[in-house]
């Protein structure tokens, strides 16, 4: 079985394609570069460095694939705010190109939606069930995407799968860029004995998720071809603050110094996820606790940028 993924250069796409591979099956990857980097493309994938905003690239990327994990977007919402066209651009619109290609192939389709869609919705832990309410136009466009999806699994037949990540996190993920995820930039703060800014008080919590189960959820996505109506949240019910997250990195980093900042516009204070439908969708799924897969995070990073 050949599998495209789009953003396959970045973080999961990365996770991802090493796991196919490993597993037989053959990749191929489509990603910009943007963001992703060329070196984390495994040599045995196929790559085609194209952005999913050009339909025809897609249509003829998918041509020969039965299976599409469509990653690619324009990821941070502090990025959203300040280009909200842009976002839109990738996030909705390459997203629709994905799905028309997808379709004329009649690929399985899955897609990676954000837990940011529940936005000004507190009420906790989230379920698949509960109303959406968007802050950002990063939230916006991810739901967009989300709607785009299941219309079109109800419209053409089109076998799809939506998953909302929550906070993902793991070997491979970039440190060094302006909107780099909470853990590998702090991670590599300590690495290079800078000082670590922690926007708030700390006591924010978010549902961290190790990036090898997300990988094996995906994995059996593919080999079961699991169908499911509507969108999955993919998290296992963490409530882990980033004070917590700066105790574990204390641990391996004992000199680590904090600053405190205000609070960003559009940040989410606290989010948990009710795992009762992943768990049943997928209970083969064995899930590793958080301070473990952060602490084999940490060994990894240093290996890489030591």
């Amino acid at each position: 079985m050949k599998v495209l993924i789009t953003g396959g250069a970045g973080f999961i796409g990365t996770n991802l394609s090493l796991d196919l591979l490993k597993a037989g099956y053959s990749v191929k990857i489509i990603d910009d570069l943007s963001t992703g980097l060329r070196g984390n493309i495994p040599v045995e994938a196929e790559f085609i460095n194209q952005s999913i905003t050009d339909i025809n690239h897609i249509k003829e990327a998918i041509k020969d694939c039965e299976v599409v994990v469509h990653l690619a977007a324009r990821g941070s919402v502090p990025r959203s705010i300040k280009n909200p066209i842009a976002t839109h651009d990738v996030n909705s619109t390459g997203t629709l190109n994905v799905l028309e290609a997808a379709r004329q192939n009649g690929s399985h389709y899955i897609f990676s939606s954000s837990s940011s869609v529940y936005g000004s919705n507190k009420t906790l832990p989230k379920n698949e069930k509960m109303v959406l309410r968007p802050m950002t136009p990063y939230a916006a466009s991810k739901l967009s995407g989300e709607a785009l999806s299941l219309a079109y699994a109800k419209s053409y037949d089109l076998p799809v799968s939506v998953f909302r990540f929550f906070n993902i996190f793991g070997p491979w993920q970039r440190p060094d860029h302006e909107y780099a995820a909470v853990i590998p930039k702090w991670i590599n703060k300590c690495l290079q004995r800078e000082e670590i800014e922690i926007f708030g008080d700390g006591e924010q919590t978010r549902d961290f998720t190790y990036v090898g189960n997300l990988v094996q959820i995906i994995s059996s996505c593919i080999s079961k071809k699991v169908l499911h109506p509507e969108p999955v949240n993919l998290a296992y019910g963490n409530n882990i603050s980033l004070n917590q997250v700066i105790t574990i990195l204390k641990k391996s980093f004992p000199d680590l110094k904090l600053t405190h900042s205000q609070t960003r516009r559009g940040d989410i204070l606290h989010s948990k996820n009710d795992p009762k439908l992943i768990n049943s969708l997928y209970p083969e799924i064995t899930v590793k606790n958080f301070e473990d897969s952060l602490v084999e995070t940490i060994e990894w990073f240093k290996s890489k940028y030591k």
